[in-house]
């Protein structure tokens, strides 16, 4: 599996695009904007978009799904259904930002705990992680040790657990329960700045206990 991130928006979103070497099939993880950007990318690696996987359902992280949805003409793809409230309220979210007007919308698909998608001839594993959103996943790679956190871990930092539905204990739990475990050398690319990876946050982040 090969992958790019691309920061979009004033956010600085990391959206990703995944995808399998042999067959050239790939997704848009978390496409927060920028769409005009994304497609530039695929169409220069000679890509075949087969869907939308979304981590969580905040504005920045899912503002330009429906576009590439509708472009592509693929299905939108999690996050877990404890985010549907979230989706519900996308217009208010960009109002309250002052950007353009986003219509709320509804996956194709809800990920769960245990389900996998296929990407090619490559597998990820979804890992519900909630604290950041009550239906934020994480999208594990196994074979190549790459997990696409979303919010729940930064390099040095953890996502924010203020907004409605977030829960700071639930989320350290996520992060020591969930992630932890998955191995030291696991390269972790989260939704904001740089790449880390699991072995350096357990030793050294400071918001961790």
């Amino acid at each position: 599996m090969q992958y790019l991130t691309i920061p979009v928006t004033a956010f600085q979103q990391n959206c990703s695009i995944i995808w399998c070497e042999t067959t050239l099939e790939c997704a848009f993880v978390d496409p927060g904007g920028d769409t005009d950007k994304l497609i530039a990318v695929v169409k220069q690696h000679g890509l075949q978009p087969i869907g939308v996987f979304l981590t969580h359902a905040h504005l920045d992280h899912v503002g330009g799904t429906v576009a590439l949805a509708k472009h592509y003409h693929m299905p939108i793809i999690g996050p877990h259904a404890a985010d549907k409230y979230w989706l519900d309220a996308l217009p208010v979210q960009a109002k309250q930002f002052g950007l353009p007007h986003c219509d709320a919308f509804v996956p194709d698909t809800w990920l769960h705990e245990g389900d996998s998608l296929t990407l090619g001839q490559q597998t990820l594993e979804i890992i519900h992680t909630p604290g950041h959103t009550p239906g934020h996943v994480v999208l594990f790679h196994r074979e190549q040790g790459i997990a696409f956190v979303g919010d729940v871990l930064f390099n040095g930092s953890i996502g924010r657990s203020d907004f409605p539905g977030g829960n700071h204990q639930q989320l350290l739990q996520s992060i020591k329960a969930k992630l932890w475990s998955l191995g030291d050398d696991v390269i972790v690319i989260p939704g904001h700045g740089p790449n880390t990876t699991i072995g350096h946050e357990r030793l050294h982040n400071p918001f961790i206990p």
